[in-house]
């Protein structure tokens, strides 16, 4: 039976459901004010929801039971406006630095909790219309919603929408029967999706946990746990007798805007280090010749970039890419009578965060030298001992790898699910 459908402002929908503007629907609460310095993760006796976790950190639907909410440092210091939310209110970040702005989170099992949603918050309880809960989390954080969000958001660098703004934006309102069962079907693919994040968490805690017992802490001359077959003590050496460092060259031809282009050589900035390697679907390109025209470093496959300037300590190995350069706040590393990969764990363990942080030269900003890097004394263990430990922890990360791909391949399908459902092109009922 084919299902009868209208033609609205947001596309199709089914003929059965209403349709009612963003100002008729919700009336707008007051937020909080409080910065990120007066909240703390710990214990409080209000909880405050941060647009900041709104964009980062919270789906569609702040579980409350669950989800880590900071409190209060004070409870006097609130905001004398401010409104105690409830199950069912909507909270929207109305200031991001993309378009994520008007990103949305629905109030979950609050219960008897106080909580107010804080800085840079729009939070809405709703006037008009029956809602299922999570109806309006799943529906408000759908390309059909926040697509009609887009055209009112303002600002270059920081981008913002208001209330009064986004007051004719439409909230459909399906029956109750078909949201229970768009809701029903959209929560297990987010508990499937939780048990995905929670094993690759457990695996980057076990991977810590590795890091610090199967490297000698200081004081030592071998790690609390180790492989049969290995005794002997490791040497203590700085890492410069175990690389080469180079870095970007920092003379006039350092390459500017006008020289990017759209398919060249990686020029590789520190927001293009993700988990370990180099994201080149976001690095910036130079031509060849401006490339061969650079001093510096040249990478090639098996370098390791460092993080000299703002994120101190952020690395990449590199194993997809045979030819770039980086920017003026990396410095590259080529590992020598090194097992390379050994030499990359060894910079992603607490031997060399408890080195970086006595280091830092910046007052500004954070900031090191290279000279200061290839003074980091590494602990080194024999070749074939270093190769052991390096295959271990690729193993792990090839895991961790394995649930963060998987956990990516069903938010995609979860997106694409919502579009479906929330049109009725998926009916459900």
């Amino acid at each position: 039976m084919v299902r009868e459908m209208k033609h609205t402002e947001i596309g199709e929908i089914p003929a059965e459901w209403e349709l009612q503007t963003f100002e008729e629907t919700f009336r707008v609460l007051s937020n909080n004010t409080l910065p990120r310095a007066d909240l703390n993760d710990r214990r409080g006796t209000v909880r405050n929801v941060h647009y900041g976790d709104i964009l980062t950190r919270f789906g569609e639907v702040l579980d409350c039971e669950k989800d880590e909410i900071p409190y209060l440092n004070d409870v006097s210091l609130l905001t004398a406006s401010a409104q105690i939310l409830q199950d069912g209110d909507v909270i929207l970040a109305d200031t991001a630095e993309d378009d994520t702005v008007g990103k949305v989170t629905e109030v979950y099992g609050l219960g008897k909790g106080r909580m107010v949603a804080g800085l840079h918050t729009i939070p809405c309880r709703v006037k008009k219309g029956a809602f299922v809960p999570k109806w309006l989390g799943y529906y408000m954080n759908s390309t059909i919603y926040h697509d009609q969000v887009l055209p009112y958001v303002t600002g270059i660098k920081v981008s913002s929408i208001s209330k009064t703004a986004i007051s004719e934006t439409l909230i459909a309102v399906p029956p109750l029967e078909e949201q229970r069962a768009i809701v029903s079907a959209l929560s297990e693919v987010d508990q499937l999706l939780a048990e995905l994040k929670k094993v690759a968490s457990k695996l980057r805690n076990f991977k810590r946990g590795c890091l610090y017992l199967m490297f000698p802490q200081e004081g030592s001359d071998v790690p609390q746990m180790r492989e049969p077959g290995y005794a002997e003590l490791w040497e203590q050496r700085k890492l410069g007798d175990y690389c080469d460092m180079f870095n970007g060259d920092r003379s006039s031809k350092y390459p500017n805007a006008a020289d990017m282009v759209s398919d060249g050589i990686p020029f590789i900035n520190a927001g293009d280090l993700e988990n370990g390697t180099v994201n080149l679907m976001t690095c910036n390109r130079i031509s060849r010749e401006k490339y061969n025209d650079l001093g510096g470093a040249k990478l090639q496959r098996g370098d390791i970039v460092y993080c000299l300037r703002g994120t101190l300590g952020k690395n990449a190995f590199i194993d997809n890419f045979d030819e770039g350069t980086v920017a003026s706040s990396l410095v590259a590393l080529r590992p020598k009578n090194i097992d390379g990969k050994y030499l990359y764990f060894i910079l992603n363990s607490d031997i060399e965060y408890r080195q970086r942080i006595v280091r830092d030269e910046g007052a500004a900003q954070p900031n090191l030298s290279a000279k200061s890097v290839s003074e980091y004394i590494i602990p080194v263990p024999s070749r074939a001992e270093q190769q052991h430990i390096s295959a271990y922890f690729s193993t792990l990360d090839h895991l961790i790898t394995l649930h963060q791909q998987k956990y990516d391949k069903y938010a995609q399908i979860k997106k694409a699910m919502i579009s479906e459902l929330i049109t009725g092109k998926i009916k459900l009922v």
